[in-house]
């Protein structure tokens, strides 16, 4: 985020956003994308927060700095490797020249920060909701059996969820990072004509 918006790229696509990781009550592991959002005029194209975080602190914490999430195209903050969550975003878009002209104002109006535009994975490559969050308890019960913390667990948790899933949940991560640079550039394209 930092480097686009140096460049002045104002529309970032990524995966998944970090978050406010389970058991942060007591870690205070946050990731630093949360406070970076926060402060960076750049919208981030994601399918939700990875869904090895918990998802609501996650949006709690960004309600807190102002970062507004808008789903594209749906009611439901994603869940990176499935479409829903059961939580709710801010805002629902659906086009690409909406959330343009919504980022323009925000920015126009000189109200500092990004904008979290919730891309949902499409339908043919989401995750059976029970399988992967079998994968991802089972995860952070041997996370926690190991001591593994901070900078350590989200490379720990993404790998023992692609091995607990026998490969599937990268398949699915690589085509929703796919669908987010496809809506990224959408958005973009709308944004250059404003």
């Amino acid at each position: 985020m930092i480097l686009a918006s140096m460049a002045g790229i104002k529309v970032f696509a990524t995966g998944g956003i970090g978050g406010v990781h389970r058991g942060a009550e007591s870690t205070f592991d946050i990731s630093a994308d949360l406070l970076e959002l926060a402060q960076t005029d750049v919208a981030v194209v994601c399918a939700g927060a990875k869904s090895i975080l918990d998802i609501a602190l996650t949006l709690e914490y960004l309600e807190t700095n102002g970062v507004p999430v808008v789903g594209y195209q749906t009611d439901e903050l994603p869940a990176f490797y499935t479409s829903k969550s059961g939580f709710g975003v801010d805002y629902r878009v659906d086009t690409p020249k909406e959330l343009a002209q919504a980022l323009k104002t925000k920015w126009d109006l000189k109200l500092k920060g990004g904008m979290i535009v919730a891309n949902p994975i499409p339908a043919a490559y989401e995750m059976d909701p029970k399988i992967i969050n079998d994968a991802i308890l089972e995860a952070v019960k041997q996370q926690n059996e190991q001591g593994i913390k901070g900078k350590e667990s989200t490379p720990f948790l993404l790998a023992k969820v692609k091995e607990l899933t026998g490969g599937d949940s990268l398949d699915s991560n690589i085509q929703l990072v796919y669908n987010n640079a496809k809506v990224g550039a959408q958005i973009a394209v709308e944004l250059s004509k404003l």
